[in-house]
């Protein structure tokens, strides 16, 4: 009787593992492997979409040239119609590939 009460006790105690679940000491990895591979999957493919949008990076790398700021300047009225078109023909005289 004492054999039995010492068997079941650490049977008992034992918990899943000893019940034929060791295999679930895998599950443990490989879900934590799942988890980070997901957060980064989520981050490359936020910033991926952000680059194609062109909402990422410093202002030269988003597509924001000198052109287009003088443009949105003249539209909100910082500056006339005659500086616009003299500042716009300095910046295509002084293009780099022109």
């Amino acid at each position: 009787m004492l054999t039995t009460l010492a068997t079941t006790a650490v049977v008992a105690h034992a918990g899943p593992w000893a019940a034929g679940w060791g295999w679930a000491f895998f599950l443990i990895p490989i879900f934590w492997i799942l988890v980070i591979g997901l957060i980064i999957f989520l981050v490359t493919r936020g910033r991926r979409r952000a680059w194609a949008n062109g909402d990422y990076g410093p202002p030269w790398a988003r597509g924001a040239s000198a052109e287009l700021t003088l443009a949105e300047r003249f539209a909100k009225g910082d500056i006339d119609e005659t500086e616009y078109r003299a500042r716009l023909e300095v910046l295509r005289a002084n293009r780099p590939n022109a």
